[in-house]
């Protein structure tokens, strides 16, 4: 059973010109899901000039939830959210949204990378609020999440709001990344992580191993610009040659 606990925290909105915004806010923290212990204050991020451009094109907004972080994928007046940490982190995303100058109303899409509580977990607080989003998450995870509002399954090669799905399975059978085609940013979930450079799925918390470096191979013959990983700091700078370096280790 997953412990949740309170902490109070610094919470970064990073996007690709920089840090939007920082404030102060209580919310809650998986203090065993993830396999990391929350910090009590997050780690600044650096302005990157790598990131996606601004407008219909594609920007990105990082929500900085202290050990795990959710993405904003902004296309015009339109949102896709992935990923929503965990039970409580509603009212981060929010503040992010604003920080993004968006409102609930934007967002059309929420896509989870996989079942697990830290990236699932915000289900409850996000649903009523996102009235008008499809909610999407892998075939194979679809039974494991509990969601007041049912799910939609997504599987390889899928298309949601111009951005492709891309099945990786290994850290849960049903873990997907997204990837936008046209900035080649990937939002990489559990998959690939970047706390102590990168890495593949951390393996006491994969489902399965060989299928977890089978899925880094796979995500490495793509043109990816930059990473948003699940855990850890975006990688902005040199992500492909990183990620063909890794996936020629495994």
């Amino acid at each position: 059973m997953t412990d949740f606990r309170i902490t109070r925290r610094r919470l970064l909105f990073t996007a690709g010109s920089g840090v939007l915004g920082v404030t102060v806010l209580n919310s809650v923290a998986a203090c065993s899901t993830s396999g990391e212990s929350p910090s009590a204050t997050p780690s600044p991020i650096s302005p990157s000039s790598a990131a996606a451009p601004a407008g219909d094109t594609g920007d990105w907004k990082r929500v900085n939830l202290s050990f795990v972080s959710a993405y904003l994928l902004v296309r015009g007046s339109e949102v896709a959210v992935v990923d929503l940490g965990t039970p409580g982190s509603g009212s981060s995303i929010e503040d992010g949204l604003k920080a993004a100058g968006q409102t609930w109303s934007s967002v059309k899409h929420v896509i989870l990378t996989h079942q697990h509580q830290d990236h699932a977990g915000g289900l409850a607080d996000v649903v009523p609020l996102a009235t008008g989003a499809t909610i999407y998450a892998g075939e194979a995870d679809v039974s494991a999440i509990g969601s007041p509002k049912p799910l939609k399954a997504v599987k390889d090669g899928d298309e949601v709001f111009g951005l492709q799905i891309v099945g990786t399975p290994g850290h849960t059978l049903g873990h997907v990344c997204v990837f936008d085609p046209t900035t080649g940013t990937l939002v990489s979930g559990d998959a690939l992580r970047t706390q102590n450079g990168l890495e593949g799925s951390n393996p006491q918390f994969t489902a399965d191993g060989a299928q977890a470096a089978a899925s880094v191979k796979k995500l490495a013959g793509l043109d990816i610009r930059t990473i948003l990983p699940g855990h850890g700091d975006p990688l902005t700078s040199g992500a492909k040659e990183a990620l063909q370096k890794l996936a020629a280790s495994l």
